[in-house]
């Protein structure tokens, strides 16, 4: 089942290319483009078919990757860290979850939520020279730089945060206000 004909011009239009564009990468002509865009006309299913594939892999290629709005900063705490370091890194850095690793090994994650869960159950003095190893969550989820952003949009609004990586290596991270520069 194809998408409404209304999309064609909607996405276009988004991507920024002309009728006449359009028209030559499907192979029929601007006048028949322009006549499916008003409504004068209803192309077969192949025409329309072969519209919508078009668009699709020129949105592919145009869309942003992870790799390009992810913060490529990424501040990180080593598993044998002590509990106050690490929190004393994310309050310096305003961030509300900071990765654990294990050597270059993405191990876990701590989070401000996770943290404040602890703290009710425990004593913060008995916390503070514990190692982040013992306090951490499971890692975030990890994702090539090369993934479409827009598709990783319901991933971290349920992960809160999701690692980044280049080549077999966590080159950054994500999280739910990186989403934002879409829209920018």
């Amino acid at each position: 089942m194809l998408p409404r004909l209304e999309y064609i011009k909607q996405a276009r239009i988004r991507l920024g290319i002309t009728q006449r564009r359009l028209a030559g990468l499907t192979g029929v002509s601007t006048s028949m483009i322009n006549q499916i865009e008003s409504g004068r006309c209803k192309p077969s299913y192949e025409t329309a078919r072969r519209i919508f594939e078009i668009l699709g892999s020129l949105e592919g290629r145009t869309s942003m990757k992870v790799g390009d709005i992810c913060s490529r900063n990424l501040i990180s705490v080593q598993k044998e860290q002590k509990l106050h370091s690490a929190i004393d890194i994310m309050r310096k850095n305003s961030i509300s979850q900071i990765p654990v690793f294990d050597g270059s090994k993405v191990v876990g994650i701590l989070t401000e939520d996770g943290l404040a869960k602890i703290m009710v159950e425990k004593d913060e003095k008995e916390l503070r020279n514990v190692p982040a190893a013992e306090m951490m969550d499971p890692p975030p989820p990890i994702v090539d730089n090369s993934t479409p952003a827009k598709a990783l949009i319901p991933l971290v609004r349920f992960a809160k945060c999701i690692l980044v990586s280049e080549k077999g290596n966590v080159v950054g991270i994500m999280t739910i206000t990186d989403t934002l520069k879409m829209v920018e």
